[in-house]
């Protein structure tokens, strides 16, 4: 790619991409509204020898919009670990790689980690170009407190491993962010009442920075049913409130798994009171056993 092309246009004015020193760029794009990319984004996309897409053909709409030329190529979960040696020979000798995801920041519940692993143990630089996120987005917004949060991610997809994931997290008392898929949204605000409490201040972000942007705020259980209905539309960030670390677990959980066994199958029963009150789950089966011997 010749001086000329490196380059890049807004509104149909050019602007010259200054050189930049080897090294990996890690970008941040837009995670919807296409203006929320920064001047300095744009500048190291358009200077790089190559720029690493999730998918190249979702960020030909962020590239072609401003005019960069610059060639891509695919960099996602599935071939991340195989090319970081090949990416990493290309920078050691001089070259200038971009890596973005489909939107937001790289490595947040996205590709980037290996490569960005194999760069630094590789003695070369890698630089962060910051941006859009949604989680910050989300934070900003919620209106939760922010003075101290924890960033989950996504949830396991599978009942059983997500209950065993939220369980470890009820006792946390800094803002929880989560962000889920609009298939499992309904289903995962039902598993966070179940393990963390219906009553715990709760928002669900959609469509940030789009033009149908908007927040639903509740309880864990209001908005749980809320969005049980059916599916909606984009990635959902979901925010919870903090629990009280110091207090005691809700009632007695010996007494609700001997009121679960009742009417419920010994797994079922055992599942849903390790997920109620974060216990290990060897500890409640062992005393379901024990229960069902003494009836």
């Amino acid at each position: 790619m010749n001086d000329r092309a490196k380059s890049f246009f807004i509104a149909g004015t050019e602007f010259p991409a200054a050189p930049l020193a080897a090294g990996l760029y890690v970008v941040s794009t837009p995670i919807g509204n296409l203006k929320d990319i920064t001047l300095r984004a744009l500048e190291t996309l358009a200077a790089a020898d190559l720029v690493l897409c999730e998918d190249t053909r979702h960020s030909a709409t962020l590239l072609e919009h401003y005019g960069i030329r610059t060639r891509r190529q695919a960099l996602h979960e599935h071939n991340e670990r195989a090319r970081a040696g090949e990416i990493v020979a290309m920078i050691g000798a001089g070259k200038v790689v971009a890596q973005i995801s489909d939107a937001g920041t790289p490595l947040l519940s996205d590709p980037g980690f290996p490569l960005v692993r194999a760069t630094r143990e590789a003695g070369l630089p890698v630089v962060a170009i910051p941006g859009a996120s949604a989680l910050l987005a989300g934070l900003a917004s919620a209106g939760l407190p922010t003075d101290a949060f924890s960033f989950v991610g996504f949830l396991p997809a599978r009942a059983g491993a997500r209950a065993n994931a939220l369980a470890a997290l009820r006792g946390r008392s800094e803002t929880l962010v989560f962000y889920e898929s609009p298939r499992r949204l309904g289903e995962a605000l039902a598993a966070m009442a179940a393990a963390l409490g219906g009553e715990r201040p709760a928002a669900v972000g959609l469509e940030l920075t789009k033009r149908f942007e908007r927040f639903e705020h509740g309880t864990l259980g209001a908005l749980a049913t809320r969005f049980g209905a059916g599916e909606t539309r984009g990635e959902a960030v979901v925010l919870v409130g903090g629990g009280d670390a110091a207090a005691p677990l809700e009632g007695d959980w010996e007494a609700a798994l001997a009121e679960a066994l009742a009417t419920e199958p010994l797994r079922s029963a055992v599942d849903a009171v390790t997920a109620r009150f974060g216990l290990k789950r060897k500890e409640v089966y062992e005393r379901a056993l024990a229960l069902k011997t003494e009836e």
